[in-house]
């Protein structure tokens, strides 16, 4: 679906305008004449974007913003104030009241479009994080995310890509006791530098001597590791096209020397507080991912992801002839354990077994806890020799030491184990398991304690 913009003017010429120019880019447009039709639109609509004018009766711009940004459900609307005020106290007064950027009037068109389509790209990709947030929220493997909004944009760590020293300095002093600022004058060690230390902010000079700033904004936002951070740019008057190409590869924000150290902190703080509620989130997500992927009570891998995991690494040992094993390993007379000493004694069972079990396998290999307590390891380029050693020395691993209890005291405990190697010929994820799970019953069969290989 396309970003919807609300655009709110008091002057209609004005609102019909900016409407003409975002249809003409296919966005959907809702308008307000006021800040409180502004709200009542915001309390009924799905709202991506708001372009919202300084200057109204009744309650203006600012107002309007703060409105927006202090109700949790349009919080994270971004907020562009379009204004013909050129002061940079009115920036500042419009940061701090939740305005996400500025544009002035008259209103450039490539402006206009260009800062409606970053905004909209940030507002895009939180719904999608707090969509997914939320859905793990009601499965019961994530908790809600929280974050201070009044604190989040303090104490951060900044980097600054600036190799003239007097204009690195004002900005060391401009942020001096609320940020932690490093400085670094060539661009290439600035993105090895930003790559080992977790910054919250790159403010990169466009001005560099004998560098291109926008390169190395380029490159942040090319390398996994550090392309969510935000950067602002520091651009000179008049310099729109560069302006433009930094905003259009996703620079976040700038500022026009000479630099106001008001702005400059209002800027930074919003930025940094962004940056923080996306990781929020971002963890949120990978926690949720991880919590569906494990076992919750031995931290190994569970039976949905040993199944993916096993088909994929069966496929590639078909492709390069290379040899794959499957070991399955079951603890012997678990039921007693359970009948004899309770189920939190049979817990704690699983959970030192799983030690064990993890302690004794390679980094290569997959170990997993199939359910119940029977375990699997998959071991990539490990062929069938192979295999019975690694479970021979897991059988021993188990045998050698007892369990300790949670009433104090100890059990000695065995496992039977089962091996089968692939069948380049016949096999597929199933089969394999299944010839694996043979050799399991027959040690059992044939005593437990012990291990069987597959002899197919």
């Amino acid at each position: 679906m396309t970003a919807r913009v609300l655009v709110v003017d008091d002057i209609a010429a004005n609102v019909k305008l900016l409407e003409a120019r975002l249809t003409a880019e296919y966005f959907e447009v809702l308008t307000a004449y006021s800040g409180h039709e502004a709200l009542e639109v915001l309390a009924r609509e799905r709202v991506d974007v708001v372009l919202l004018d300084v200057m109204m009766p009744g309650i203006d711009g600012f107002e309007t913003a703060r409105r927006i940004k202090s109700n949790p459900r349009t919080q994270h609307v971004p907020i562009i104030m379009v204004t013909a005020l050129d002061q940079a106290s009115d920036r500042v007064i419009g940061l701090e009241a939740g305005a996400d950027d500025f544009l002035r009037k008259p209103v450039d068109d490539v402006a206009l479009i260009t800062r409606v389509k970053n905004v909209v790209r940030l507002k895009v990709l939180n719904d999608e994080m707090m969509a997914r947030a939320s859905t793990s929220q009601q499965m019961g493997i994530a908790a809600s995310p929280h974050l201070n909004w009044a604190e989040a944009g303090n104490d951060g760590r900044i980097l600054l890509v600036e190799d003239h020293p007097r204009a690195a300095q004002r900005i060391v002093e401009a942020l001096r006791g609320t940020h932690k600022v490093d400085v670094e004058a060539n661009p290439q060690a600035a993105l090895l530098r930003a790559g080992d230390i977790p910054y919250d902010l790159l403010i990169v000079s466009l001005a560099l001597q004998d560098a291109d700033g926008l390169r190395l904004c380029s490159q942040v936002r090319s390398l996994d590791r550090i392309r969510h951070m935000p950067i602002i740019i520091l651009v000179e008057e008049g310099e729109q096209a560069r302006l433009l190409r930094g905003l259009d590869m996703g620079v976040n924000d700038y500022l026009t020397r000479p630099v106001d150290k008001n702005e400059l902190a209002a800027r930074v703080r919003t930025q940094i507080t962004r940056k923080r509620y996306s990781d929020i989130l971002r963890n949120r997500i990978e926690e949720s991912v991880e919590m569906a992927i494990t076992d919750g009570l031995t931290g190994l891998y569970n039976r949905r992801y040993m199944e993916t995991h096993l088909a994929t690494l069966i496929t590639q040992a078909h492709d390069t002839g290379r040899p794959l094993s499957l070991l399955i390993a079951d603890i012997d007379h678990f039921k007693r354990v359970n009948d004899t000493h309770g189920h939190d004694a049979g817990d704690a069972v699983l959970r030192e077994f799983a030690v064990r079990f993890r302690r004794n396998t390679r980094g290569i290999d997959l170990a997993c806890r199939l359910g119940g307590e029977e375990f699997v390891v998959i071991m990539p380029e490990t062929d069938l020799r192979r295999a019975y050693q690694i479970g021979e020395r897991l059988r021993a691993t188990i045998a050698a030491e007892t369990f300790a209890l949670t009433n104090g005291g100890d059990l000695r405990v065995t496992a039977s184990v089962g091996v089968a190697a692939v069948n380049f010929d016949t096999d597929s994820p199933t089969s394999l398991y299944k010839r694996a799970d043979t050799a399991l019953y027959a040690a059992k069969r044939d005593g437990r304690n012990r291990v069987i290989a597959d002899a197919a």
